[in-house]
């Protein structure tokens, strides 16, 4: 192909990349979450206050277009009668026919955060029958998030309750309650409680499933809430010699290898993806910074060298030592 020919086709390629890119034009997708927000009556008096923080998840009747349906139980509702709290209180409201999104959630939580005086170590959740499926997925799926959780006749994926051993939990249900069956808080409380020692079941025994009345007419519930502080993890002394141990490259089931190494007596892994430090939380244990709940944790062969190690995080991913 001759020179000018050459010339002549990119300058008509470039002439219908600009034609097709001239079609294109830039549109928003906005997806509106409505909520009820309660400010405590002190809250402007000290402007450099801040204050603790309680969402509010309802069940699957409240859900539309109309968030005043959102005052018809819980929190919204007590507010409504006249009751003061010591907290902000967010309310949002789902839209019909549709759960409640986790990450939706987590979104409307950080703007709440960035708008009003938010004590961020003291952030709860709670929420009932639908609420409470939410007030357990939304913790599992954030849990360095929040100081405590209160979900009231719901259930959750007990396959993730692990996620959960460094939040406080107070679970309610009613024992007669046959629209969400007992058995969906129970096997939640049994699956966290063996990791989390500050886990409270209370069980209605003559309630249907609006044991919410009762739970959150309990002022007990609101000054457990506010005697909870979120989880920081504190870093433990390790000798390093023993952090000299972990040091070498650990293969994933893909193509992923982490690469453990002692920099001036901190260990540090590094990927493909970049170096973090490891902060120890116990001789096998290491977290990745102070609020973080995922974290790496080392098993050992029968001599006492490093076998794999696992990254916890969504799913326990584990990682053969090879060399």
């Amino acid at each position: 192909m001759s020179r000018s020919k050459e010339t002549v086709l990119a300058a008509l390629v470039l002439l219908l990349a600009a034609h097709v890119s001239a079609q294109q034009t830039v549109q928003k997708f906005i997806r509106e979450t409505p909520y009820l927000l309660y400010l405590p009556q002190q809250y402007d008096a000290n402007p450099s206050k801040t204050w603790p923080l309680l969402m509010f998840l309802h069940g699957s009747g409240e859900r539309g277009t109309d968030v005043e349906k959102v005052k018809q139980h819980g929190p919204p509702m007590l507010i409504e009668k006249g009751k003061q709290f010591p907290f902000i209180v967010v309310s949002p409201q789902a839209p019909e026919g549709r759960a409640w999104d986790a990450a939706l959630l987590k979104e409307l939580l950080a703007d709440v955060q960035k708008k009003y005086r938010v004590d961020d170590d003291r952030i709860y959740l709670t929420g009932l029958s639908m609420g409470g499926y939410g007030t357990w997925d939304f913790a599992m799926s954030s849990p360095q998030l929040f100081a405590a959780i209160a979900p009231i006749c719901g259930g959750g994926d007990a396959s993730r309750a692990w996620r959960l051993k460094n939040i406080p939990v107070w679970c309610f249900h009613g024992a007669k309650d046959y629209v969400v069956p007992l058995d969906a808080s129970q096997r939640m409380i049994d699956a966290v409680k063996p990791i989390n020692k500050n886990v409270k079941f209370t069980i209605y025994p003559e309630t249907g499933h609006d044991s919410w009345v009762e739970a959150y007419n309990n002022d007990s519930l609101y000054t457990w809430l506010l005697s909870q502080k979120r989880y920081r993890h504190r870093p433990v002394p390790v000798a390093e010699n023993v952090l000299k141990t972990y040091e070498g490259a650990y293969a994933g089931q893909n193509t992923d290898t982490v690469t453990i190494v002692l920099e001036n007596g901190k260990l540090v892994a590094g990927s493909r993806k970049g170096k973090i430090e490891l902060k120890p939380g116990a001789d096998n244990i290491f977290f990745f910074d102070e609020k973080a709940f995922d974290h790496m944790e080392f098993t050992r062969k029968p001599d006492g060298t490093p076998a794999e190690l696992i990254l916890v995080g969504d799913r326990r991913q584990p990682f053969k030592k090879v060399r």
